[in-house]
């Protein structure tokens, strides 16, 4: 994981997702996420850890996505917990994780919840 750019504040998370993403490097995209992270991914699901997050992202970029940056919502951090959040151009809702901080000052996620659907249903 050496050879990645550090996410060195939690909103560099969204770029470097975003970036590794349209590059198509799923591996690129799971060193963002701490070894026992958890992703809300596929809808319904969870995708758990590490390696099965950069499995499915591998599944996923296999369409060749495109994915826009959306402008992050301010974040509410503290004591080395962030919670990051944008507002999707695509309806879902909204995006959150939450982040923690590394020993090394870096940031890494840890949940993240890609889309919020009200229970009813709507978005």
């Amino acid at each position: 994981m050496g050879e990645y750019e550090k996410a060195m504040r939690p909103e560099d998370l969204t770029r470097l997702f975003v970036e590794r993403s349209n590059a198509g490097d799923a591996a690129g995209v799971a060193a963002l996420y701490e070894e026992n992270a958890v992703l809300a991914y596929p809808p319904g699901q969870l995708t758990v850890g590490r390696a099965a997050i950069q499995e499915l992202w591998a599944q996923v970029l296999a369409h060749r996505p495109q994915f826009t940056p959306e402008p992050p919502l301010p974040t509410l951090a503290a004591d080395g917990i962030a919670l990051t959040a944008t507002p999707p151009k695509d309806g879902a809702g909204a995006r959150a994780q939450v982040v923690r901080q590394q020993p090394d000052g870096s940031w890494l996620r840890l949940l993240d919840q890609p889309e919020f659907q009200r229970p009813d249903g709507e978005a």
